[in-house]
């Protein structure tokens, strides 16, 4: 039984935001931190500090001598089963760092090598240099230190999609880093028969974690023992028939072994290995999982886009179906432009509720048309206006789409309606909206919709959104 079949949602997991967790078990995917900090939205910049300001509190207690503070708040980390992520393949039972001893974790934080000397800085740091410490463990002590953002996603998306929300539930821990403590409420969530629910977004969930020691350690730090062992000429170096001389990696694993305390070790003769890893992943952040991945790990169909085009064909005008039109719209969108366009609200307020925006995404891409957007032009957010006119749309809808944008909210847009009879009539609109520096749209009509569905269907990255290129190109000439 997943999340969407239990609240009759009629959608799969392509057409959500969030992962359509099982109710009864675990889905093996993690919550990854990585993926957190490489988010560029203020609500990326919340998580991220959350993360940060929870492992530095508990090393600075560590360093300070305060191991009963440290271990109490080592021990809220502990087993929780509402996040339903991880790889519990029977009932969730979680595997945070408080999962059976919170003085176990404590003790090999505080007794380790990492932490005295400094090395152990960020929360994944821990799956590098710190025995039993997992990818399991170190996402759901990710869920736990992020809880009060994901409860408060799960009751956006929750109003987003219709599920009802069930009044004074227990919160669980959440971290507050201005009071360095955990605290509870009773708030709204979503509840079944299994229990609370809180939802994770789909971007920020991997099949593994980014760091992982044995990479680091094979990779980064032997190929730097083997350059010091021939430069030092070594007992250790090896003479080829053809006079060239090597190391082994073999052979330096059985002197100084593999395991995370070898890890420990060799780092602390060469920290900026280290930082030189954390760097390249930092530059080099892992993608997230694809429509494809995610079908697969679900167990669920591909997104067939097909239907809700010839929906939209037969989908009659007028404002009795505005709210039909923009439905189909939205789900087309967020399977084309997912995972660069994430977290849709409908009928978002802005200026304390005297205007609405039809669909508003997050922009989260790291790559293609809308990342380039994001390199040079203000667009945290993406609006989307969806107009079910039986006439042309023109200067009042231009408008009230410029009067949407903002510099911190964002000034890209998109125009969407049934039929642009005047095509280059409406571009010019547009483009001199632009030239006005009232912000940036782009018209599209539902012929134009669906020749991105036919570019999405080929599949081909470079074609994706040479529509929206073109048109962009426009704007700027």
């Amino acid at each position: 039984m997943k999340f969407s079949d239990y609240f009759n949602l009629n959608r799969n997991q392509p057409y959500l935001d969030f992962i359509d967790i099982p109710l009864d078990t675990d889905l093996p995917v993690f919550l990854e931190p990585g993926a957190i900090k490489s988010l560029v939205s203020p609500w990326g910049n919340e998580l991220s500090s959350l993360l940060q300001t929870f492992f530095d509190t508990v090393l600075r207690l560590i360093h300070s001598g305060d191991h009963a503070k440290a271990q109490q708040l080592l021990s809220s980390l502990n087993e929780r089963n509402e996040f339903h992520l991880g790889y519990s393949s029977g009932e969730s039972r979680g595997h945070g760092f408080g999962s059976g001893s919170a003085e176990t974790v404590w003790g090999a934080l505080s007794k380790s090598n990492a932490t005295v000397t400094g090395l152990l800085k960020d929360l994944e740091d821990t799956a590098l240099l710190i025995p039993g410490i997992g990818t399991d463990m170190i996402s759901d002590a990710v869920c736990n230190i992020i809880r009060g953002p994901l409860i408060k996603y799960t009751q956006d998306m929750c109003v987003y999609y219709g599920v009802p929300l069930t009044p004074d539930i227990a919160s669980g821990p959440i971290w507050n880093p201005e009071e360095e403590r955990w605290v509870e409420s009773l708030i709204p969530l979503p509840m079944t028969d299994y229990g609370k629910v809180i939802l994770v977004p789909k971007v920020l969930v991997r099949h593994r974690l980014t760091y992982q020691y044995d990479e680091y350690y094979r990779h980064y730090i032997l190929p730097e023992m083997q350059h010091e062992h021939l430069q030092a000429r070594s007992p250790l170096v090896e003479v080829l028939k053809d006079g060239r001389e090597r190391v082994t990696k073999k052979a330096l694993i059985e002197k100084y072994g593999n395991d995370k305390l070898a890890v420990v070790e060799q780092t602390k003769i060469r920290p900026n290995i280290l930082q030189e890893y954390k760097d390249q992943k930092m530059v080099s952040p892992s993608k997230p999982l694809t429509q494809e991945q995610l079908c697969e790990i679900e167990a669920s169909d591909l997104p067939d886009l097909d239907p809700l085009v010839e929906e939209l064909k037969c989908l009659a005008t007028g404002r009795d179906m505005a709210g039909r039109y923009e439905d189909i719209i939205e789900k087309i969108l967020s399977v084309i432009f997912y995972p660069s366009l994430c977290n849709p609200k409908k009928q978002h307020n802005i200026h304390e509720g005297r205007k609405r925006i039809d669909i508003t995404y997050t922009n989260e891409a790291k790559s293609g048309f809308f990342y380039w957007l994001s390199m040079h032009y203000p667009c945290p957010l993406i609006f989307v206006e969806c107009k079910n006119y039986g006439k042309e749309a023109g200067n009042p809808e231009i408008d009230q789409l410029a009067g949407r944008f903002s510099p911190s909210r964002g000034q890209v847009g998109l125009l969407i309606c049934r039929k642009i009879e005047n095509k280059k009539l409406m571009y010019q609109r547009c483009i001199d909206t632009a030239t006005d520096r009232r912000g940036y749209m782009l018209a599209l009509d539902d012929e134009d919709i669906i020749a991105l569905v036919d570019s999405y269907k080929d599949n081909a990255e470079d074609q994706k959104f040479k529509m929206l290129r073109e048109l962009w190109a426009q704007l700027i000439d």
